[in-house]
């Protein structure tokens, strides 16, 4: 008999309740008895979701209170020194200081790294490896998450990050060589982890392996060996499972289903045809199972089964059905929860949708498809078949405007950087070292509750856009005072830099409760790209007009990025992704020359979500920086030569792609430098960078203040590489999370070491 399962749930709670009790916890407003508890009641909560659905293997130890991979760090007790974590586990407030930095008595210390998991939209925190490290078992999260699951009847699967993706993910410090030191002693206390669940009665273990996806290399794949060599010596009745997703393994296939485990798993969505050659070429060995992931775990569409089920039955036709488990392509925490709640969307388009309650549905339908016969669902498979054929005849999805655009309108690009700069310049007339933000400040409790207000109907646009007003034009005040050289609007009308822009063009849809998890706390509502994308009317220009009308300084107008609005968005998948990007670029062109023409002299053009769109393996990498780089070169050929065009990236590794970047042609370039330890630097030091660049002095998605001298330690740096006149001073993203009590302090220190710097530029001068 066929078998379902699962590979992970969303944590966040249907109605955020997650993210409430953390943030709550967070300002001392509950206990940490309250936290667990309501971490306890969710993941009941889901655990009886997924059995209801049909699911007979139930993931454990998916579920977190921050962040999947530093529970993994906790697990293996890799808590950096600096935050001095004395017990023999990791307490609640040490795993929270190394997700959020710590400010408490003499213990000053920011977070550690952040970056993209893989291409998706989560993040994630990033380990750090040092030389001599000592790894023990500093968690008991999943032995007591397993034993809340054997208590309530459920057939588990204890979740965890694998050794070998764990070692890779980290960053080696002080020149510790992961591969051939960290990765060996992390699997010691793996084994320890492996041998313990085993002595609880852990059935399954789900070793996730991401990194093989990746190119890997002979080395990395005889360490890989070495490990679950290593790991496959357990007792009883206990069996390991190595899963894979986000795309296929390629020439890691035959290592990986050679393992000494009991089972393998495979995405048959990104990886269908490699996996299926794989399959049909090598086989499968006879002691192995294979999880197969059949129903796509990342995006909103709802599966034709029609298709999925010769899909299943080819497998079956290559691995007997005993030995085959029916999954979704990757966990399901990168969708929202249910779609039945979204009662706001077209009907047609809701019929679309798939959200993780559905996709459990879907799993279950073709298991029982598997083992009862098809005539037992021919009713379900006839509705999906008619909803498949619904949308593609749909009008929802095609503008021929749109489409006679993109054929006919040639792509231009702008004047030389040289040419723009000293345009720029004498316009401008900045200070050296200019001061900045990113763009958004805080969403106070204020902001948001107006917004519901004017959502519901309890207060009128006009009371709403005149509560903007009033925003915008403190915010200017305030940045004034502080001394700030070019200012920014504050964004308080936007409800989320992607959604914002989505809900003013043609071709997106939009939820209610559609939630996913960002990182942490932070929730999200990608939207639904389903159609053509065009530009009814102009998005930004009023308010950023209202901002600069009140002052003399240089107002910068801000935009979402093509390559970025399509990455953050649920998109389309009857077309390629390249093509809804271009449909994007045009319309936001548009919006920039309107800009330009209501007396803006500064626009940003955010594209955070540019390096996180790669393809996992560098042989991709070229056509999709093409067509990424070309999108937000027509966005910018909305401006003219005297408009400085600025760009803001973070939380990801731009060396290896700089070379794209200085394609983008920003006239400048801010990024997050405030994580990463510098590391940007150096890659500077290296490649160098012609235009004008602004690493973040500070770390936003921390509460911590940065002092002055912090801020003029990372400039000095910053200008021990990159020449000073090219060197902008800003923090590394949005302030809209932080409390005004930590921007305030934060920017003066940010303005008086700029100030500092400036002063000692003209000494020397």
């Amino acid at each position: 008999m066929v078998m379902t399962t699962n590979l992970g749930y969303p944590r966040i709670g249907r109605d955020r309740e997650l993210k409430r009790a953390c943030e709550a916890y967070w300002a001392g407003e509950i206990a940490q008895d309250e936290l667990l508890h309501v971490g306890a009641s969710l993941r009941q909560t889901h655990w009886s979701v997924q059995r209801d659905a049909g699911i007979e293997l139930i993931p454990v130890n998916d579920f977190t209170l921050y962040d999947h991979v530093l529970d993994a760090i906790a697990l293996v007790g890799a808590v950096p020194e600096r935050f001095r974590s004395e017990g023999e586990t990791v307490d609640l407030d040490t795993y929270f200081a190394m997700a959020r930095g710590a400010q408490r008595g003499d213990l000053d210390e920011p977070a550690m790294e952040m970056t993209k998991w893989f291409d998706t939209n989560y993040h994630h925190l990033v380990p750090e490896w040092r030389r001599d490290q000592e790894f023990r078992l500093a968690s008991m999260k999943p032995f007591d998450e397993l034993a809340e699951a054997q208590a309530l009847g459920i057939d588990t699967k204890v979740v965890l990050l694998g050794p070998f993706s764990l070692a890779l993910l980290g960053k080696a410090q002080d020149g510790v060589d992961a591969l051939n030191e960290t990765l060996p002693a992390l699997t010691e206390v793996y084994s320890d982890v492996i041998e313990r669940l085993a002595a609880a009665g852990a059935g399954w273990i789900q070793l996730d392996e991401p990194c093989l996806v990746q190119d890997r290399t002979a080395e990395e794949l005889a360490a890989l060996r070495i490990v679950y060599e290593k790991l496959a010596y357990h007792q009883g009745a206990m069996k390991l499972l190595v899963q894979t997703y986000f795309g296929h393994v390629g020439a890691s296939y035959e290592t990986l289903v050679n393992l000494p485990v009991d089972g393998v798993g495979l995405d048959l969505v990104r990886g269908r045809s490699e996996h299926l050659a794989h399959l049909r070429e090598h086989g499968l060995p006879d002691d192995k199972i294979l999880v197969a992931g059949i129903i796509d775990g990342r995006n909103v569409w709802r599966t034709d089964l029609t298709q999925a089920l010769p899909l299943v039955e080819e497998v079956v036709s290559l691995v007997p059905s005993q030995r085959l488990q029916i999954a979704p392509s990757c966990s399901l925490l990168h969708v929202p929860y249910d779609a039945t709640r979204e009662t706001g969307i077209d009907a047609e388009i809701a019929g679309w949708l798939a959200f993780a309650e559905q996709k459990l549905d879907e799993i279950a339908l073709l298991g029982r498809a598997m083992n009862e016969g098809s005539t037992a669902v021919e009713d379900e498979l006839a509705a999906s078949a008619e909803a498949t054929a619904r949308r593609a005849a749909s009008p929802h999805r095609q503008n021929s405007l749109v489409r006679a655009r993109l054929a006919d309108e040639r792509e231009t690009s702008r004047v030389s950087h040289e040419e723009r700069r000293s345009l720029q310049e004498k316009q401008l007339d900045l200070p050296l070292f200019p001061t900045t933000t990113i763009g958004s400040f805080p969403q106070t409790a204020e902001v948001r509750r107006m917004r519901r207000q004017v959502e519901t109907g309890q207060i009128s646009q006009e009371d709403y856009d005149q509560f903007i007003e009033r925003s915008i034009a403190d915010a200017i005040a305030r940045q004034e005072a502080l001394g700030l050289d070019v200012l920014v609007h504050g964004e308080f009308e936007r409800n989320d830099m992607v959604q914002y822009f989505g809900e003013q063009l043609s071709g997106f849809a939009f939820t209610r409760h559609g939630w996913v998890q960002s990182y942490g706390s932070r929730c999200v509502r990608p939207p639904i790209i389903y159609g053509d994308v065009a530009r009814p009317h102009a998005m930004t220009v009023r308010w950023s007009a209202y901002a600069q009308s009140l002052t003399d300084k240089p107002v910068k107008a801000m935009l979402t990025g093509p390559v970025t609005i399509l990455n953050w968005s649920f998109v389309r998948d009857d077309q390629p992704r390249s093509e809804t990007s271009r449909q994007i670029a045009f319309a936001l062109k548009d919006e920039v020359a309107d800009l330009e023409h209501a007396g803006l002299r500064v626009i940003q053009i955010d594209e955070p979500a540019l390096r996180e769109g790669l393809p996992l393996r560098r042989g991709e990498w070229e056509r999709y920086l093409s067509w990424a780089v070309a999108c937000f070169r027509i966005a910018a050929s909305g401006a003219g030569p005297a408009t400085q065009v600025h760009t803001h990236m973070c939380y990801s590794d731009f060396g290896d792609i700089i070379a794209a970047i200085s394609a983008l042609d920003a006239d400048v370039l801010s990024i997050e430098n405030s994580r990463s330890g510098g590391e940007l630097l150096q890659v500077f030091r290296h490649t160098g960078y012609d235009k004008a660049i602004g690493p973040g002095v500070y770390d936003i998605h921390s509460p911590r203040v940065p002092s002055e001298q912090e801020i003029v330690d990372a400039l000095e740096a910053t200008v021990s590489v990159l020449p000073a006149q090219n060197v902008w001073v800003n923090p590394d993203c949005g302030l809209k999370t932080r409390a005004w009590e930590q921007v305030t302090p934060a920017l003066e220190h940010l303005v008086a070491a700029a100030r500092r710097l400036r002063a000692e530029a003209q000494t020397l001068g």
